[in-house]
């Protein structure tokens, strides 16, 4: 047991949370009570009452004399408990994307602490359970944002908040949680005020009349009028008028409203918990403010349905490739690709959007164009062919537009051009002159016609930028092809290129130039597919490669910017497109590649999207400021700045620059993950172990223990692996794989923590020899190895295993095993 006693407890003689708040009984009656938690299963806690008892609490100690370590922990803790609502807010204002975008940002953070203290190990090592179904509630937030499903990120919200809840009980005691829940409330009602910000004053005021209720139906309003009952009723004072200005769409007074809520409830907390307990816990609250300003300044970039419409114009692509191989002879190929299509399609986000968009676009796309094409590839009917490709793109047209808004349409047109372009220019190099030329030369008729507006767009951006393309380029190249004429085909080709991508960044933001890049880069990879089957596999690795060297180049932003709203989709697609080159190279699948690039660079465009904002960071500057303003009148204040000079001087140093940052709008990131830091350590000095805080975040997730893969641990996915296992944060996707005798399934890292792959040895068929990443020959040896750092799948990595043996072959990740990473390969 550790003794815990410092020099801020001397004096007190009681507990901490030992008593019971003023206004409470000591035995709360509401989810929210934090009453004693669960001890079930293989929980490494106890509940308090148990630790007073018998002066033992399971790896933590609750009772008399807690830890400073631990108190800050707590209020880090509620910290992330207020966050938890925020991707929610946004799922209220439909900003989904950006939702989904901050849960991730959320989980990072978590899955990134560093130090020996921090909210990650410390929830671990209290209590496993709620570790696993915090990790757990949280990937299934994102999940549901992303699927747009907010009744699902409710309640996947509420899950990993409970678990949170259920560990400040194990760590600080019960009595502590219901005053700490109090201040969540409270800074939920700034998070609500976020609604106003952006123009959803419904879905605010909705919002702060359900606070109210909540405030007084699980007995916090009775709690804190025990206690301060001039702060209990300032609180309810400001909730009810912010909701009156919500529904008088007034944003000023919204804010203005929900600060003084703010400030009531963090003021009354000192009436119900230890003056040093309370200022710890008002700086986790004040840290939870900031970072609103920080989804905030989320908002404002493309929307989830731009990425819907990048979607589509990766189709068009494709569909104009199926063509290619068709009038090449290779009718099964191009069927194929249709098919695969049909089938993306299928399971897209885009496909429900579309629908809802343009039933009409929808229906032509799917019956009209893709069935009707691989009826004629099937028939072998070249005029049906070369209509039905038409049919296709037209519907794929004007499903950009219906989902696409602004300059939007023709920023994906000016993709699609280059796609094209480049079409031409390997058709031209297979010999096909006169294919080139006509390719081009309906390009430029497209351009007459003004499709998605891409040519009033190009001219009224930069009349000479539309001179160099249409007259100086695009013409030439028509001619060039025409007298084969080499020199001038490069020259315009590259011309067509550059024209192109400095209009893309004249007029559309990071994120939508990083989408049409990501479209024409996908599409690019496809061409070295339909060269590989045509069997110029020099060329196509030579496209492959070229692609590479245009994201590393910068590609428009694009690389830095997905680099920037995730680091593990980042990886994850230069591994997806080194994969490509090696297969192209290496005389493998360079099709089955090319799919499997293109749905990193689907996902790519999603998270770039979902990161992207700029129209609010007015806004978001205000919150800040007014945090800054608060923190200056706060009582905290004056405790901070006596506990430690230093960590008070650094804490109002990144209160400042992340205001600058914000109304600048550059490094935001990085200012919100300083002010982060920075209010955990303030949390640490206030509680009296300025020395204990954690060093922050890191890009690796603190110093991690030397860890190998072992023998049947790769680089990259195996070109034999006949299928792939996605490894998530804490999933396999797809959790259930049906295989045959003989078949190579690769384990890919996909994203978290490094995992391993491990099979049930009392699960496997007769017959079968234990498998798992590492080599061991047994799950006990297993497990023991993962100990000592062996069998680690790492990002960029895979784990190779064939399967002899028919049966059901059931396996887990022991890390994450607690968390239901679990999966099944079944073999026929």
């Amino acid at each position: 047991m550790r003794q815990t006693r410092r020099s801020w407890l001397k004096g007190t003689g009681v507990a901490l949370f030992g008593t019971a708040v003023a206004g409470c009984s000591g035995a709360f009656e509401d989810d929210e009570s934090g009453s004693t938690p669960d001890t079930d299963g293989d929980d490494q806690s106890t509940a308090t009452a148990t630790a007073t008892e018998t002066g033992s609490a399971g790896d933590k100690e609750t009772a008399t004399e807690p830890d400073p370590t631990d108190i800050a922990v707590v209020a880090e803790w509620n910290a992330i408990r207020t966050r938890l609502r925020d991707p929610v807010i946004l799922g209220h204002g439909e900003e989904f994307a950006a939702g989904a975008s901050v849960a991730a940002d959320i989980f990072e953070r978590f899955e990134k602490a560093s130090g020996e203290h921090n909210a990650h190990e410390t929830l671990e090592e209290t209590n496993e359970t709620y570790y696993a179904g915090f990790e757990e509630g949280l990937a299934d937030l994102r999940g549901a944002l992303e699927a747009e499903d907010l009744d699902g990120a409710h309640e996947a919200m509420h899950a990993a908040d409970e678990h949170l809840r259920k560990a400040q009980g194990a760590l600080a005691g019960s009595e502590a949680v219901k005053p700490l829940s109090m201040l969540v409330m409270g800074a939920h009602v700034a998070d609500a005020a976020l609604l106003a910000s952006i123009g959803d004053f419904s879905d605010a005021a909705g919002e702060f009349t359900q606070i109210g209720i909540k405030f007084d139906e699980k007995g916090m309003g009775e709690m804190l009028a025990g206690a301060d009952t001039e702060a209990a009723e300032a609180f309810t004072d400001a909730v009810d008028r912010a909701a009156a200005a919500a529904e008088d769409e007034d944003a000023a007074a919204v804010a203005e409203h929900a600060g003084a809520a703010f400030d009531a409830v963090t003021g009354g907390s000192y009436s119900l918990l230890p003056e040093t307990v309370a200022g710890v816990a008002h700086l986790g609250a004040i840290q939870a403010r900031g970072w609103d300003a920080a989804a905030l300044a989320s908002l404002g970039g493309p929307g989830t349905d731009f990425a819907h419409a990048a979607t589509l114009a990766t189709y068009r692509a494709r569909v104009h490739d199926a063509a290619w191989l068709y009038e090449r002879g290779h009718a099964d190929a191009a069927k194929t690709r249709v098919e695969n299509v049909f089938a993306h399609f299928e399971g897209a986000r885009a496909h429900e959007a579309l629908e809802d968009a343009s039933e009409d676009a929808y229906h032509r796309f799917e019956d009209d164009g893709l069935g009707a094409l691989t009826t004629a590839i099937d028939e072998d009917d070249a005029d049906g062919v070369a209509e039905t490709v038409e049919t296709t793109d037209a519907a794929l047209v004007e499903g950009v537009e219906a989902l696409g808004s602004g300059v939007e349409p023709a920023l994906l047109e000016a993709g699609y051009f280059k796609a094209r372009v480049e079409d031409a220019l390997e058709r031209y190099r297979l010999g096909e002159g006169a294919v080139a030329a006509e390719t081009v030369r309906g390009l430029f008729e497209t351009f007459e016609a003004n499709e998605a507006d891409f040519h009033e767009t190009l001219e009224e951006t930069d009349e000479s930028l539309y001179e160099t393309f249409e007259e100086d380029h695009l013409d030439g190249l028509v001619t060039a092809f025409e007298e084969s004429d080499d020199a001038a085909v490069e020259e315009h080709v590259t011309g067509i290129r550059e024209a192109l991508l400095s209009f893309e960044t004249a007029v559309g933001s990071t994120a939508q130039v990083s989408a049409v890049e990501s479209a024409y880069m996908s599409a690019r990879v496809f061409d070295a597919g339909v060269l590989d089957v045509v069997g110029e596999s020099e060329r196509a690795a030579s496209v492959v490669e070229s692609t590479f060297a245009h994201f590393e180049a910068g590609a428009g932003g694009f690389h830095e910017a997905l680099e920037a709203a995730d680091h593990d989709r980042y990886e994850s697609f230069e591994a997806a497109l080194d994969g490509a080159a090696d297969a192209a190279g290496e005389g493998g699948d360079v099709t089955e590649r090319a799919r499997a690039f293109d749905d990193e660079a689907i996902e790519a465009t999603y998270a770039v999207v979902g990161a992207a904002g700029g129209s609010y960071s007015a806004e978001a500057t205000a919150v800040v400021q007014d945090t800054f303003a608060h923190f200056e009148e706060a009582r905290v204040h004056d405790m901070l700045e006596e506990a430690d000079k230093g960590v008070y001087e650094e804490f109002e140093t990144a209160l400042d620059e992340y205001a600058s940052a914000l109304e600048s709008g550059s490094d935001v990131d990085a200012a919100a993950e300083r002010f982060g830091t920075a209010a955990v350590r303030a949390q640490f000095a206030v509680g009296g172990a300025p020395g204990a805080a954690p060093a922050g975040d890191s890009e690796t997730g603190g110093e991690e223990p030397d860890l190998e893969g072992g023998p049947n641990v790769v680089e990259g996915v195996p070109d034999d692996a006949d299928h792939v296992v996605e490894m998530r944060a804490v999933a396999f996707e797809p959790a259930e794989l049906t295989v045959e005798q003989g078949d190579t399934v690769a384990w890919k890292h996909a994203a978290g923590e490094p995992h391993n792959v491990v099979a049930y040895a009392d699960e496997l068929p007769d017959g079968a020899t234990y498998w798992a990443s590492g080599g061991f020959e047994s799950e006990d040896a297993a497990r023991e190895g993962w100990e000592n750092g062996q069998g680690a799948v790492q990002s960029g990595q895979s784990y190779v295993h064939t399967f002899e043996t028919a049966g059901e072959h059931e396996y887990f990740c022991v890390p994450h095993e607690a968390a239901g990473m679990v999966g099944t390969v079944v073999v026929e």
